[in-house]
């Protein structure tokens, strides 16, 4: 399972865990570590993952921080943590305190659900006010997923991140400011539209007006662009379901219109499908269709009998579609893998004879 699956799985699991929590420390128990360990850390080695690490503050001996991520002996993350049903805002302060006695560069902000990591972007050693980067756990998108992936520790660089923490802030200042006007559109949001298409004096009355005509405007456009998207997934859908069956060659094979490529890997992969399968139907009804994104075997080579799907890039995956038409990966290491499934494509043909 790569990266971006473990994180959305992670995050369906919370959702269910939260109504069994009941405390801080459950927080930290069922959310929190598991999140740590999910980037990568060892959250029982302490030299990895310190918890209660000390801060003291001036003359405030004993201060702690829930936990420190550490690296060659110094913090690289620290982390306070709170209730999931703790609101964030009130709290940051008491990090803007830890961060200014410590060597961690980044600081993050969490109560098991909302995750905020700060940076020092406005004043060296000085805690930001505002985070430069966030998420909730439960509906993260995948652009967040990669923005994650760059503090697991496999990846994590202090450079890299910093790098990027300036314009990944002020992109999500921007993000929140256009959908608040695009919500409710401010004077000066109105009035640089208004002024650029009504000839006449802006007054109030023509400002009021056009307010409705402006939010009216930019639901039609952002309308619009939901409807050209599905049109053109929906193109790219029907596209791929009238692909025809590429002739394999001895070298790879590229189809005029799409630029498929069919390797010796994936015909290879049909094959060793195709000798499982011969066991419990005419491996005559057996064939395939490639796609840019997968390979595809199919029941008597129909779209909507799909066996499996095969995903051979750097990571190789097997894939069954469950009842509800919904992806089920099973990682493979090599080809010769996939006679370890061999009941679960036995499985998916009894499904589709069954239908």
């Amino acid at each position: 399972m790569d990266f971006k699956d473990e994180v959305k799985q992670f995050g369906q699991r919370t959702e269910k865990m939260i109504p069994q929590i009941q405390t801080e420390e459950a927080t930290k128990n069922a959310l929190i570590m598991p999140f740590i360990k999910l980037l990568g850390f060892d959250v029982f080695d302490p030299f990895e993952v310190n918890p209660e690490f000390i801060a003291d503050i001036g003359i405030k001996k004993g201060e702690k921080v829930d936990y420190a991520i550490m690296k060659d002996g110094e913090p690289i993350i620290i982390i306070e943590c709170k209730h999931h049903l703790e609101k964030l805002d009130p709290h940051n302060s008491q990090l803007f305190r830890y961060f200014h006695v410590c060597k961690a560069k980044f600081s993050l902000l969490t109560n098991g659900l909302n995750y905020r990591f700060y940076t020092d972007l406005n004043d060296p050693n000085k805690m930001d006010d505002k985070p430069f980067f966030e998420f909730n756990i439960a509906e993260i998108k995948d652009a967040q997923i990669e923005e994650l992936k760059k503090f697991h520790k496999s990846y994590f660089d202090v450079e890299n991140i910093s790098n990027t923490a300036s314009d990944l802030k002020y992109t999500n200042e921007i993000k929140g400011l256009i959908t608040s006007e695009l919500r409710n559109p401010s004077p000066v949001f109105v009035k640089h539209f208004a002024s650029q298409v009504y000839p006449g004096k802006l007054t109030e009355r023509i400002l009021t007006q056009f307010t409705e005509l402006v939010k009216r405007s930019s639901n039609q456009v952002l309308n619009d662009a939901i409807t050209d998207r599905l049109k053109t997934a929906l193109g790219k859908e029907e596209a791929n379901s009238n692909e025809t069956e590429v002739k394999v060659t001895n070298e790879p094979v590229m189809a005029a219109e799409d630029k498929v490529v069919t390797t010796e890997e994936e015909i290879e992969g049909f094959f060793i499908v195709k000798s499982i399968l011969r066991e419990v139907i005419d491996s005559k009804r057996i064939h395939y269709r490639d796609a840019q994104s997968y390979f595809a075997i199919l029941l008597d080579d129909n779209n909507r009998k799909t066996i499996c799907r095969l995903y051979l890039g750097t990571k190789k995956y097997l894939v069954i579609l469950d009842e509800s038409k919904k992806e089920v990966k099973y990682e493979i290491n090599s080809l010769d893998e996939i006679y370890k499934n061999a009941a679960v494509l036995k499985e998916a043909v009894d499904r589709l004879e069954k239908k």
